[in-house]
């Protein structure tokens, strides 16, 4: 358990669990796999219950964004970037955070880059310091979401590269599996989205805690920010489907440049034939066989044949 009061002056780490502060307000940080009795230290602090099915809800891993109250304190989860976000595919962890009057309990996997990075900042004494449960409680979450906003650059990096690779010739693209992939990480991402969104309205709109007009524009810019990741998953989304839109479309045009050609070499060719299977036939009264110079004729119209088709096949752009 990581103990820090804030709101009365400096903000400070504490060693031991104090009674709540007549002025200002605790922040308690629980690791959930380390401490699974934190809400113990939580009901001997504030002297109430907390519901078991929230207990339960801190513990679940795989929860969703989500909010519910009672009329003691109100519950938060958020799913925020967990660390191992490697090569376009993200995994998520829940953060749950309790509001109490006086007291602000977040319940963690304890690798949250997020929370580290407020805790940090409030001890070197940077940037502004809240006031209240609520107002540390954004500080977080806005810092979760700018990690998602943070996503926006490496994908469409990717998205451009996959493009690139695309319409190279010299290197047909065959990583689909890839694509569809990245497809599916996006609309993972739409549906995060969308449910950070109803919790942090659900939460808005409901909650037990006095929320100053100051603050409530702060949540309308983090709802903000929200919705321009939601936008921008949306559009990768349609931009996969361009890409494989595109994928296709070139793969068709190559095709029909390869007949195309294919097309004008038969269309040489067949009178070449044509003129060659006629003199193959074995009739004995063929005046241009016993010529001296017919075969020099005979190939040498077929070759001025095939010029002039080519040339006639150029001038009409059919390659």
């Amino acid at each position: 358990m990581d103990i820090l009061q804030l709101g009365n002056g400096t903000p400070q780490r504490l060693e031991r669990l104090p009674d709540l502060p007549q002025e200002g307000f605790l922040w308690l940080d629980f690791t959930r796999e380390l401490e699974p009795d934190w809400y113990a230290a939580v009901e001997q602090l504030t002297g109430r219950k907390i519901h078991e099915r929230h207990i339960n809800d801190s513990f679940n891993t795989a929860h969703p964004s989500f909010f519910d109250s009672t009329s003691d304190y109100d519950m938060v989860i958020f799913r925020s970037l967990a660390p191992e976000l490697e090569e376009g595919e993200f995994a998520t962890r829940p953060i749950v955070f309790f509001l109490f009057d006086g007291l602000l309990v977040t319940v963690q996997s304890g690798t949250s880059r997020s929370v580290k990075w407020i805790k940090d900042r409030l001890l070197s004494h940077t940037g502004r310091v809240p006031v209240d449960p609520a107002g540390l409680m954004h500080l977080i979450l806005s810092a979760m979401v700018d990690r998602f906003l943070a996503l926006r650059e490496p994908l469409t990096l990717q998205m451009e590269d996959w493009a690139d690779q695309l319409l190279d010739p010299r290197h047909p693209f065959s990583d689909w599996y890839v694509v569809m992939g990245h497809r599916s990480q996006l609309r993972r991402l739409e549906i995060l989205c969308e449910e950070q969104e109803d919790a942090i309205l659900s939460w808005r709109d409901s909650t037990r805690v006095e929320i100053s007009e100051h603050l409530n524009v702060r949540y309308t810019d983090l709802l903000e920010h929200i919705r321009r990741v939601t936008k921008f998953a949306l559009t990768q989304q349609h931009e996969v489907e361009a890409l494989v839109q595109l994928h296709f479309s070139a793969v068709a045009h190559r095709t029909n440049q390869i007949m195309r050609t294919l097309t004008v070499i038969s269309a040489i060719f067949m009178p070449l034939m044509l003129i060659a299977s006629i003199y193959g036939m074995n009739f004995d009264h063929m005046p241009e066989l016993h010529a001296r110079y017919g075969y020099f004729f005979v190939v040498g119209g077929m070759a001025l044949l095939a010029s002039a088709l080519l040339l006639l096949f150029r001038i009409k752009k059919w390659f």
